[in-house]
């Protein structure tokens, strides 16, 4: 694909849509409820938070939660729906369902789409891990859950650029420094890099302050063709542009653990949008592990390589830095729900709905998020119709 060609996806998407509502329900522990009811709870309370009428769904887009619940068939029923279009992602997460909910009314399908996710995974004891003994690559390494190919993602980081223990800690503390102000959050207790540096290893060199805490609750997104989105709301958030990338070929790629094709989605993404990193006021990063924040933030042109910690320390990024990052808490902090609430926060922060960890001035925000080594995806959002 040339250069002007791959600068070219996602910008007819530019101004066509916008979000017009995003609710969720509490987060944590919720026993004594399925996943599909936590995920029509949470599309019960952004309607009644947005006053839009059920009715005016024409559209549903769920997302399997881990044990494969979520599927559009029994939400629907359950939320009382027969939209013109639904689709069920079996790796929804945000990202990838707004792109799928962008393009599907862009094609005529629906007019406006409700995104809905509900899990129960903590209480149902889902650990997000291979069982032993599995004849695989990922059993036969020992990578039975996400914290080992993070952590060799990290040692490979630290022998090529010297990064640090105490760089990678800059990324949890900031994210909690943000989540003592949220009452959404899981993880409240202020945090410094010397409590992170004291803490043991997880799976080293990884601590659990790098890893994302599983969860029970529910989010959900409404979005909307541009025409119908002023009729909704007086305050739409719109979709400037969009783009993505797979790494299919995993261990055929060079670096793999670095997942260098992220770039990809940069180099595509800014043009879409029509504006470069300086234009972006917000950056929200899906953040199951400490480690994916750092490779995003490099391969998006927001931190030279190897120089995150000078970032964070600068206050060029971060809690009380010139770019806020995942001001909710992040998964780290707030709660794991596949990167929805980082939508959520970023609309709120938009529309100046974010309460005491409100940060004025912010007109465009970005979201970065990706599906292991596999694929990733960004999305840019903004107040200012274009």
């Amino acid at each position: 694909m040339s250069a002007s060609a791959s600068a070219r996806l996602g910008g007819a998407i530019r101004g066509r849509t916008a979000v017009v509502a995003v609710g969720n329900t509490a987060q944590g522990t919720v026993p004594g409820i399925s996943a599909d009811e936590l995920a029509v709870e949470g599309l019960r309370v952004t309607l009644a938070g947005s006053g839009i009428d059920k009715a005016e769904i024409d559209g549903l887009i769920t997302c399997k939660s881990y044990g494969g619940f979520g599927i559009d068939t029994e939400i629907g029923r359950l939320a009382g729906l027969n939209p013109a279009y639904s689709a069920t992602l079996d790796y929804g997460t945000c990202n990838f369902s707004l792109h799928l909910a962008c393009a599907v009314i862009d094609a005529g399908l629906a007019s406006v789409v409700a995104i809905v996710y509900g899990t129960n995974q903590r209480s149902a004891g889902n650990t997000f891990s291979h069982p032993l003994g599995r004849q695989d690559e990922a059993s036969v390494y020992g990578f039975l859950n996400v914290a080992g190919p993070a952590a060799m993602a990290f040692r490979r980081h630290q022998l090529l650029h010297g990064t640090t223990e105490a760089d990678l800690a800059e990324i949890s503390v900031s994210q909690r420094g943000y989540a003592v102000d949220n009452p959404l959050a899981i993880f409240r207790a202020p945090m410094s890099v010397e409590d992170y540096l004291a803490a043991p290893y997880l799976v080293a060199p990884l601590r659990r302050a790098d890893l994302c805490m599983i969860s029970d609750g529910a989010a959900c997104l409404i979005v909307a063709r541009a025409d119908r989105a002023a009729e909704l709301t007086e305050r739409p958030v719109h979709v400037m542009g969009i783009a993505q990338q797979t790494g299919l070929r995993d261990r055929q790629n060079a670096d793999q653990w670095l997942r260098p094709w992220i770039r990809q989605v940069a180099e595509r993404v800014y043009p879409a949008a029509g504006i470069d990193q300086d234009g972006i006021d917000a950056l929200y990063i899906q953040d199951p592990t400490s480690v994916w924040v750092l490779q995003m933030l490099e391969y998006y042109g927001f931190v030279e390589p190897g120089g995150v910690g000078e970032a964070f320390r600068s206050g060029a990024i971060g809690h009380g830095g010139r770019l806020p990052l995942n001001t909710n808490g992040g998964q780290l902090s707030e709660a794991y729900m596949w990167g929805f609430l980082h939508l959520c926060e970023a609309v709120r922060q938009l529309r100046g709905d974010a309460g005491e960890r409100q940060i004025e001035g912010l007109t465009t925000a970005q979201y970065c998020s990706t599906f292991g080594f596999m694929k990733a995806a960004s999305t840019i959002l903004s107040t200012e119709a274009p």
